[in-house]
C-alpha cells in the first residue's frame, strides 16, 4: 500500500514519539541557524516540529515513489503520453465513477474509450497504435475527459496535465491539443549557470511590441531580447507563461498549468525563446503561481472529479476571500505529485533556471495575509496561525529544485518578513535564494503621493533600503508589474503625470515638473539598486519611464490594448527624453557589471543628513553620494570614506547623456585626505549639486 501522509498534529502522543523515532526532530544545520538569528532560539522546537513533517512526507516519497527524482518527473506518465507502441491516459479523479476520453481520435464518440480505475483514485488507458504503426492519437489531434460523477452526471474536463490549449474564440473556453511532434526542440545552449549579481527584467510577452494586439514568443525573442542585453540585464523573468483563461488576469488565475500559453505560440517557439536567452547568457526565470488556482469548472482543475475537493480544500478553506479562486490541499499526496511535477516539466521540458513563487504570503498563513499587517514580532510567523502544510509544501518544493539543479535560482514573493525563508531547508528554513523586497517600492510611491521633498527623511529611506534579514537574500526593486498596473501609476507618471505628454521632447526647455521628474526617477532607481539587496527587478519598459499604465483588454474599457503594450518607439526617438532615461539603466546595469556590489556585502551608511538631505555610503569599493535636496548644492561636501587615493567619476546622475545638467566635471578627480570623518577613517571634498547621485571609484 502507497504512503500516505498523516500530518503531525493530528496524530496522538504514541503516534508522535514513534514518527520521532524513526524521523529525527533535530534540524542538521539548525544550529547554523540559531547562530544567525539568536531570536529564534524560543522557537527551535516548532522549527524542530516543521522540518520533521517535512521530512517525513519526503521519507515517504523516498519509501514508497521510488524517490524524489521519478516522484517529480510524474508529468511523464500522467496525462495524454505516447509510450511505445500508442498512447496512455492516466488521471487522478478520485470521486469519479467512471472517466472516458473522445477526440478527434474517435470521431467524438463519448463512451468507446473507457478508462480502467486503479488504487489512489488513478484511471488508466493504453490506446495503441491503428494498422500499419499509424498513430491513433496524432500530434495536433484534440481530445477531452467525460468525468461521470458520483449522480451519474456526463462531466466534460481538461487534462490537468494536458500540455498544450488553445482558446475557442467562440466560446472562450480553453480546449486540449495534443502535443507531440514528431521532431523534438534541439536545444543549442546550455543552461548559463548564474547565481550571484541578479539583474532581472520582469516581462511579459504579450504586451511585449506596439502592435494592438497579443505578441508572440517569437517577437519577444527576436525584437526585446536584443534591447535587454543593450542594458545589460543578466536574467528575464516571465510572467503570465502558465495558461489562464482570461487574459486581463495577468497571468495570475490559471487554468492549465502545465501547458505554456498559447497566446504566444507553440511550445516550441517558447523554448526557442529560453534557448536564445542562454545563447547570450541570460538565465530565464518563471513566475510560477502555486498558491492557488482559477475557479473555472470546464477549462480548469475546479471540480475536476464532480467534486469541490480534489486538487483543492472542500468548503471554505479552498476558496480565496479576495482572489476569488481555489486553494491547494498542499497535504494531499497527489496535489504535492501535481505540484513538485509542475516544477519539474518547466525544469527539464523548457530548461528554465528557476522560478519566482507568486502569492507566498497567502501560502504560509491560514489569514491568506488578509487583513495583516505583519509587525515582525517572531510569534506572527510561529504560531497557529502559520499554514504549516504550505509550508512545507514550500520546503520540498526547494528541497528537490536544489537537489536535482544545483544552479537553479528561486524567489519569493513575501510581504510577512516570514524568518528563514530565504535559509536553506537543512536549517529548518524555507529553502528560496532570494525575497523579494515588497517594501521598497511601497516606501517609494508613499513619498511621492504624501511628501514634499523637503519633508523626505533619509533616514527613513535607509532604514527601508536596508532593513533586511542577515544572511537572507533580496532582490530590490523601486517598482514592479504591480506599481505598472491600472489602478496605480508608475514611478515616471507620479513624477510627471500629464506633463509627460507635452515636455518631454528635446525641442521645448525643461519644465520644473520634467526637470524634477526625470532627475529623481535616476536617483531612486540608483539608490534601490546600490542600497536595497543583493539582487535588483525592473518592469519592461519602466527603464525609460514608459508613460502611462498596463490595463489588458476587458469589457470594462472595450476590450482595448492601447494600455496593454509597450511604445518601444518613444526609446528610440532622439527628439524625445525618454532615451535618456534608458541610458542611465543601461550605465547602471553595466556598473553593476563590471564592480559586482549586488554580490558584494551590504553597504556601510556613512552620512543620512536630514538638514542638506544627503546620503553616502560605501560598497564594493565604491563611493556613492546622493543630494536629494530640492534646491541646494554644496560645494566642498566633506564625505568620509575608509579606502584612501584618487577618486574618479564612474556615474554621474547629471551628465548631459541622461538629460542632466553637466554641473559637474566628468574628468573632475577627487583626492582623499587623512581627515577623519562621519566614522571613516579618510574624506574627499567634492561639488555636490542638487538633485545629484554620484558614483566614485579610487583609480588604479
Amino acid at each position: 500500500m502507497r504512503y500516505k501522509a498523516k500530518p503531525f498534529w493530528k496524530m496522538d502522543s504514541k503516534e508522535q514519539e514513534k514518527m520521532e523515532s524513526k524521523v529525527a526532530s533535530v534540524v542538521p544545520k539548525l544550529k547554523q541557524l540559531l547562530e544567525i538569528d539568536p531570536y529564534l532560539t524560543p522557537h527551535k522546537e516548532e522549527i524542530e516540529r516543521r522540518y520533521s513533517v517535512m521530512k517525513k512526507f519526503l521519507n515517504g516519497i523516498n519509501d514508497h515513489e521510488g524517490g524524489i527524482d521519478r516522484f517529480t518527473k510524474s508529468y511523464e506518465r500522467y496525462g495524454l503520453k505516447r509510450v511505445g507502441n500508442g498512447v496512455m491516459c492516466r488521471e487522478w479523479c478520485p470521486a469519479a465513477s467512471a472517466v472516458f476520453i473522445m477526440g478527434d481520435f474517435n470521431h467524438w464518440n463519448r463512451v468507446s474509450h473507457p478508462l480502467t480505475k486503479r488504487e489512489f483514485g488513478v484511471w488508466e488507458l493504453f490506446i495503441p497504435d491503428g494498422e500499419f504503426g499509424t498513430e491513433t492519437v496524432k500530434h495536433g489531434s484534440m481530445y477531452k475527459l467525460i468525468v461521470v460523477d458520483k449522480k451519474g452526471n456526463e462531466l466534460e474536463r481538461i487534462s490537468p496535465w494536458a500540455t498544450y490549449v488553445v482558446q475557442n474564440q467562440k466560446t472562450k473556453l480553453m480546449e486540449p491539443i495534443f502535443w507531440n511532434p514528431v521532431k523534438e526542440y534541439e536545444w543549442k545552449y546550455p543552461r548559463p549557470g548564474q547565481r550571484d549579481g541578479l539583474r532581472i527584467y520582469e516581462t511579459h510577452v504579450g504586451i511585449s511590441s506596439e502592435d494592438y494586439a497579443v505578441a508572440s514568443y517569437t517577437h519577444f525573442k527576436d525584437k526585446v531580447i536584443p534591447h535587454i542585453l543593450y542594458l545589460g540585464y543578466n536574467c528575464v523573468q516571465i510572467m503570465a507563461i502558465m495558461e489562464h483563461a482570461y487574459y486581463a488576469s495577468f497571468g495570475y488565475q490559471v487554468t492549465s498549468f502545465f501547458a505554456p500559453s498559447s497566446r504566444y505560440g507553440t511550445p516550441d517557439e517558447f523554448k526557442a525563446l529560453v534557448d536564445e536567452c542562454h545563447k547570450h547568457g541570460i538565465v530565464v526565470l518563471l513566475d510560477i503561481v502555486h498558491s492557488h488556482a482559477c475557479k473555472n469548472v470546464l477549462d480548469g482543475l475546479n471540480q475536476f472529479d464532480g467534486t469541490d475537493a480534489g486538487f483543492f480544500h472542500s468548503g471554505p478553506k479552498g476558496y480565496h476571500p479576495l482572489w476569488d479562486s481555489r486553494l491547494f490541499d498542499y497535504s494531499n499526496w497527489e496535489v504535492v505529485r501535481f505540484l513538485l511535477s509542475n516544477l519539474r516539466y518547466y525544469m527539464d521540458e523548457f530548461m528554465l533556471d528557476g522560478f519566482r513563487f507568486d502569492g507566498v504570503t497567502s501560502m504560509l498563513y491560514h489569514s491568506h495575509g488578509c487583513g495583516h499587517g505583519f509587525s515582525g514580532d517572531y510569534r506572527e510567523y510561529y504560531g497557529i496561525h502559520v499554514d504549516t502544510e504550505a509550508l512545507n509544501y514550500l520546503q520540498l518544493a526547494n528541497y528537490m529544485l536544489h537537489e536535482l539543479y544545483p544552479n537553479v535560482i528561486t524567489i519569493a514573493e513575501d510581504v510577512s518578513g516570514m524568518p528563514a525563508l530565504c535559509r536553506p531547508v537543512d536549517e529548518g528554513g524555507v529553502g528560496f535564494d532570494y525575497r523579494l523586497g515588497m517594501a521598497i517600492p511601497d516606501n517609494w510611491i508613499k513619498l511621492l503621493k504624501e511628501s514634499t521633498d523637503d519633508d523626505w527623511n533619509m533616514g527613513h529611506i535607509i532604514h527601508t533600503l536596508t532593513n533586511r534579514r542577515h544572511g537572507e537574500r533580496t532582490i530590490a526593486y523601486a517598482e514592479s508589474h504591480d506599481q505598472a498596473l491600472v489602478g496605480d501609476k508608475t514611478l515616471a507618471f507620479w513624477l510627471m503625470d500629464k506633463e509627460m505628454y507635452t515636455n518631454m521632447s528635446t525641442t521645448t526647455e525643461f519644465t520644473l515638473i520634467i526637470d524634477r521628474g526625470i532627475a529623481l526617477h535616476k536617483m531612486i532607481r540608483l539608490i534601490t539598486m546600490a542600497l536595497g539587496g543583493e539582487g535588483y527587478l525592473n518592469f519592461m519598459g519602466n527603464e525609460f519611464g514608459h508613460p502611462e499604465w498596463l490595463d489588458f483588454p476587458r469589457q470594462g474599457n472595450g476590450d482595448s490594448y492601447h494600455h496593454a503594450r509597450r511604445q518601444w518607439h518613444l526609446v528610440h526617438d532622439s527628439l524625445l527624453r525618454y532615451r535618456f532615461l534608458n541610458e542611465f539603466d543601461k550605465d547602471m546595469q553595466h556598473l553593476d557589471d563590471q564592480y559586482h556590489w549586488l554580490s558584494s556585502p551590504q553597504a556601510y551608511v556613512s552620512r543620512k543628513d536630514e538638514g542638506d538631505k544627503v546620503i553616502a555610503f560605501e560598497r564594493a569599493g565604491l563611493l556613492w553620494i546622493f543630494n536629494f535636496h530640492p534646491c541646494k548644492s554644496f560645494t566642498d561636501y566633506r564625505i568620509g570614506t575608509n579606502i584612501p587615493g584618487t577618486y574618479k567619476i564612474v556615474l554621474n546622475s547629471d551628465d548631459s547623456r541622461f538629460s542632466g545638467h553637466s554641473r559637474v566635471d566628468p574628468n573632475c578627480e577627487f583626492f582623499s585626505q587623512n581627515y577623519k570623518h562621519d566614522n571613516r577613517d579618510y574624506s574627499i571634498l567634492t561639488y555636490l549639486p542638487s538633485r545629484v547621485a554620484l558614483v566614485l571609484a579610487v583609480k588604479n
